[in-house]
Parts: C-alpha cells; sequence; structure tokens
C-alpha cells in the first residue's frame, strides 16, 4: 500500500526505549524517530552504538535520510539527533512547544540557553504536514507527558511515544514539570479516534510480566484491551488513576542528565579548559522518598 511505511524499530534495552527508522521504500526515504544516545550514569560515559546500529542499516538498505524527528525532550536517554545530524546532514525537528520546556528547565539549570527552539531545524506545530517519500505524514500536538509532546502520522503508522504504552502496560505518567494528566486523556482520546487499524508505535516497553519487549499495536487493540484505557472510560476516573499512580513513582534516574542535553537538541555540554565535558546537575530540585 503507498500509505503503509515500512517501519523497523530499534530497542534500547537499557532504558528500554524504541527507536524507529520509517521508509518509503519505493522511494528509498527514510526518517529517524527518537533516536538514542548511549550513555552510562555511573561511569559518565557516551557511546554511539544504538545510532551506529541504526545508520548501518540505513545504509543497507540505500535509503536516504530525509530527517531525524523527537516526539518530545527525553528525560530517560539522550536523544542522537545531534550526532546522527553532524553524520549525514540531514535536519533535525521536534514539536514547537518546546521553547516551553527550554524556558522551565533554563529555569532549573539557572543557564541562559535560547528558549526558542532554534537549536533544531525544524519545529512542528499540531497539523503540520510533510512527507516520507511519497507517504504523506502529519503532526498531531498531544501534551500531557511534556508540554511539547506530538505524535507523528505516517501513512497507516502513528508514532505515540510516552501517551500509550503497550495494551499490557497502560499509559504514561504525567507528573514531570509541566506535565498533566488532564492533557493526557484528551492526547490519548485524539489518538484513539483514529481509524481502528492504524498502527500504533510506541516510544518505550518495560517487558511486563517478563515477556519479549514489544512496541506494535492498533487502536482497535487499544480500545479493547489497554489496562488503563479499557477498564477507565471517563476523564474523571482516568486522572483520578493516572495521578493516584504517578505519586507513588520514583523520577526517572536520568531527568536531571538528560534534560540539559535533550532541550538543546542532543547536543553535549561543549568541553572546558581540559577537554572534558560536564554536566550539571541541581540539587533538591526534586523530593525523593528516602529509604
Amino acid at each position: 500500500m503507498a500509505s503503509r511505511p515500512e517501519v523497523t524499530g530499534f530497542y534500547e534495552a537499557r532504558t528500554g526505549s524504541v527507536q524507529y527508522v520509517v521508509a518509503d521504500p519505493a522511494r528509498k526515504v527514510c526518517v529517524i524517530i527518537d533516536p538514542v544516545l548511549d550513555y552510562d550514569e555511573k561511569s559518565g560515559a557516551t557511546a554511539t552504538i544504538e545510532a551506529d546500529r541504526i545508520l548501518a542499516f540505513i545504509a543497507e538498505r540505500g535509503y536516504r535520510l530525509d530527517q531525524i524527528l523527537d516526539t518530545h525532550p527525553h528525560a530517560d536517554h539522550f536523544s542522537a539527533a545531534d550526532y546522527l545530524s553532524r553524520k549525514t546532514g540531514a535536519p533535525t525537528a521536534i514539536g514547537a512547544n518546546v521553547t516551553k520546556v527550554q524556558a522551565l528547565w533554563n529555569g532549573f539549570y539557572n543557564r541562559d540557553l535560547a528558549a526558542d527552539g532554534s537549536q533544531w531545524d525544524r519545529l512542528y506545530a499540531g497539523g503540520d504536514t510533510f512527507l516520507v517519500g511519497d507517504i504523506p505524514a502529519r503532526v498531531m500536538f498531544s501534551p500531557g507527558h511534556t508540554m511539547a509532546s506530538i505524535t507523528c502520522v505516517i501513512g497507516d503508522a502513528a508514532f505515540i511515544h510516552d501517551t500509550i504504552f503497550m495494551p499490557d502496560t497502560g499509559t504514561a505518567r504525567a507528573d514531570f514539570p509541566g506535565g498533566s494528566a488532564k492533557l493526557l486523556w484528551h492526547s490519548i482520546q485524539a489518538i484513539l479516534a483514529l481509524p481502528d487499524a492504524t498502527r500504533l508505535f510506541t516510544g518505550h516497553d518495560y517487558r511486563q510480566g517478563g515477556r519479549k519487549e514489544a512496541w506494535e499495536s492498533s487502536v482497535a487493540e487499544q480500545k479493547a484491551s489497554n489496562i488503563h484505557l479499557s477498564k477507565y472510560k471517563t476523564e474523571a476516573e482516568f486522572v483520578a488513576v493516572r495521578e493516584a499512580r504517578d505519586a507513588t513513582l520514583p523520577m526517572p534516574k536520568l531527568i536531571l542528565h538528560a534534560l540539559q542535553v535533550n532541550t538543546n537538541a542532543g547536543r553535549l555540554p561543549e568541553p572546558e579548559s581540559n577537554g572534558t565535558r560536564y554536566l550539571k546537575i541541581p540539587l533538591d530540585l526534586f523530593k525523593t522518598a528516602w529509604e
């Protein structure tokens, strides 16, 4: 089908992230969605293992990379967008409301990073369209998990990242700074209003119950069996359960590491006079449950 892209997922086990190459194989054109830059918080080491795996796949298929898209500024892994753009010359893209996230986190980090989205080549607003080869794509604004989250619908496939997980896992948390369970509910309803056969590709999977990683479902499957959405049918029910659940969750271990990189389009801090790069970690910004 002309409107059915080829979707290849790349699972990154360290953070449970799923990265995608979405292609029009007839035109040999692709985009990358939500690539991961490897980071080990214990040693501070970074690597490009995942990004290079994706580049090798694209080269093997003979595809031309059209753009590198992040669905939102991630709180649990570093984006490889900057590395991939420098390697390939392909432009980077993200949702236009990233400016709100930049302004918020600039305050947390006490920094003067330009909060205008200029770190990316393209800023997508809800309703914007583009092509992947000959396959039409459009952007849906999907706030709730973050203020800047977008869903990208490419042909019959929707890339929903941190809104809905696999049916046995439920939905994403909405308690990060700027998050909202109410907005998440409305974003999810917009996704579920897509045709039932629409393929849904999530951005994370945590191998629920020890099963093998999985990342593809459909609108029909989510309506029928998602452990949150099939049970909690009203906004009030969903918001109450989501907020109660979120109140029990620890902050992601990499949130303070990742947001200073990902609000800068995946760019690592510049080396200091000794040639070493340093992350800045604000102390006592968030509360925790001490054991």
